[in-house]
């Protein structure tokens, strides 16, 4: 009868344990994940901007403004499914895409690139200031908040620099692609959004080593 007990505590106890870990990873993702793609956004809208599309500036979408940012889809429901259908491991989103027209921008070859990278280096800025801070206070007790604050702009940075689309990898492999490989452009275009399910869900781990070699790069 004592054995039955500890077992039911023990069973108890993990379930309990479960349930605030996954309650901690979502409450992390809203404090977190979901700011820093707006951040990833914006900077999209700023760099077309700057290279001489202001349809985002007239879009009302460069703002940090979360209403103007947040997508139904990408921001709350595909997080959850991604959440629940890999016991919590793992949570990616996105906010609303910043409109922009790529035929404003004043490089054809190029803008579209720099566009597209200018997400992911919002990202990486944002991990490097808070990994500045985490070095000079390691022993604070905001140090596990700031480690994963970096964490997750650098999965936001390395994940979103895969070249499939709608990934911003796919604008800087669709510059540098030549003409002759147009195919492959016209067949990732197509077929992209499948790719990268596939991709997350079964090849996700062929990134994690760049992602944490990344983070410790920035921590120390």
């Amino acid at each position: 009868m004592k054995r039955i007990t500890r077992n039911v505590i023990r069973c108890a106890f993990h379930v309990t344990r479960f349930i605030f870990m996954s309650f901690t990873n979502l409450l992390f993702y809203f404090i977190i994940i979901i700011p820093s793609s707006i951040i990833h956004e914006y900077a999209h809208g700023w760099m077309a901007d700057q290279l001489g599309d202001p349809t985002a500036r007239y879009a009302g979408r460069l703002t940090l403004n979360p209403k103007s940012h947040i997508d139904l889809w990408g921001t709350i429901l595909m997080p959850l499914v991604l959440f629940f259908s890999t016991g919590g491991r793992f949570m990616f989103a996105y906010a609303k895409p910043v409109p922009y027209n790529p035929y404003n921008l004043r490089n054809q070859k190029w803008g579209p690139a720099m566009v597209g990278l200018a997400g992911p280096m919002a990202n990486f800025l944002l991990a490097a200031a808070f990994a500045v801070v985490l070095r000079l206070m390691p022993g604070s007790v905001i140090a596990p908040f700031l480690s994963i604050i970096v964490y997750a702009n650098v999965l936001l940075m390395v994940f979103n620099l895969v070249p499939i689309p709608p990934l911003d990898g796919s604008k800087i492999l669709f510059a540098v692609l030549p003409d002759s490989m147009s195919n492959v452009r016209m067949f990732l275009e197509r077929y992209g959004f499948m790719i990268l399910l596939f991709f997350v869900f079964f090849l996700f781990d062929l990134i994690a080593p760049v992602i944490n070699g990344v983070f410790r790069l920035l921590v120390g």
